[in-house]
């Protein structure tokens, strides 16, 4: 892998090529050899003068994804990009998404970070037109090997500052270190308290769906609500939790904030739990019709954070959910 093949790659797929199997296979398995070095819980150390930015669902919106890359810039030695799940299912490109990612995680595998998305899983694949869309483009054994390596992703990421914070720091909950440190995640915390950063880090994922309950279920599908305390899900799987949950797990683990996406902003980003919990969403005008903005957030050695937000481009003639079998896509359309 180089970047001149990542940046022919790109060219080809804004012209509406699709790769030879051979070389997404390649892609695939390249990133592979680097997930399953890693730990569920994966500790990202900021050292000074890095910055990573911290970006939301994209869901197969690559020409919106194409934009994004160029405020962010691509990752470099001092630059961590760092993905944070549903990379695919709802919009029709995502195939050259899920590659362009893995691509840069092949080439960048110290500083390109991919979390998984309750949407890299078998089961939403199958009805949100993932699953229809690999095996139109690369066949069925090609969706075989993406549903194994979605597998492999880690699940949350650790953002460590390396530096003290800056400026005024009011009741920040720092690291025993007294620095700054990011818990990132795409859905959200726990449907029982005293779960630790460790618990995070020993979860066997690899080979293995979510499912309906558990650390790994909870980690991709719960979402934050305004009142304290636990609530059952507007989705039927995991939970809500309130501003007294993100509180008392952020001061347990020593965390200054849970940066979490899972659900769309119509600012691209919210920030909520009296600063503790902040959604990233950076699929902008959600599947054609939402009317959102996209954003992403930056974050320096000092753990200070910047948000930058984006509207939609313009893509071709496509709808999303393009590749969904029988009648479901007319449906959520």
């Amino acid at each position: 892998i180089s970047l001149e093949f990542v940046n022919q790659m790109l060219e080809w797929f804004k012209e509406g090529k699709a790769l030879p199997r051979r070389y997404v296979w390649e892609i695939v398995l390249g990133a592979h050899s680097h997930f399953v070095q890693e730990e569920s819980l994966v500790k990202l150390n900021l050292e000074d003068g890095m910055t990573c930015d911290v970006i939301g669902d994209v869901h197969g919106q690559f020409y919106d994804m194409l934009h994004l890359y160029s405020l962010t810039g691509q990752p470099t030695e001092k630059h961590c990009v760092l993905m944070n799940g549903d990379l695919v299912d709802r919009g029709s490109w995502s195939i050259e998404v899920i590659l362009t990612a893995l691509a840069y995680k092949w080439l960048y595998p110290k500083t390109m970070y991919i979390n998984r998305g309750n949407h890299e899983t078998k089961e939403m694949n199958r009805t949100y037109g993932f699953e229809g869309e690999a095996k139109h483009k690369h066949g069925e054994q090609t969706y075989k090997l993406f549903a194994h390596v979605f597998t492999t992703m880690p699940l949350a990421t650790l953002i460590c500052a390396t530096k003290p914070p800056s400026g005024f720091v009011g009741n920040a909950i720092l690291s025993p270190e007294g620095k700054k440190r990011y818990f990132v995640v795409h859905g959200g915390l726990f449907s029982k308290d005293g779960v630790t950063l460790d618990d995070i880090r020993k979860i066997e994922r690899i080979g293995r769906q979510p499912g309906q309950e558990g650390l790994m279920c909870e980690l991709l599908w719960t979402d934050p609500q305004d009142t304290p305390g636990r609530g059952p899900s507007k989705r039927g799987v995991g939970i809500a939790f309130g501003p007294d949950v993100t509180k008392r797990w952020c001061e347990a683990n020593g965390v200054t904030g849970v940066i979490r996406s899972h659900e769309v902003r119509q600012d691209g980003y919210a920030i909520e739990h009296d600063g503790l919990c902040t959604t990233v969403f950076s699929a902008p005008n959600y599947v054609d019709q939402a009317g959102n903005k996209g954003a992403f957030i930056r974050i320096d050695a000092a753990g200070s954070q910047e948000y930058t937000q984006f509207d939609a481009k313009p893509h071709p003639p496509m709808k999303p959910m393009a590749y969904v079998s029988g009648g479901l896509a007319n449906l959520l359309m």
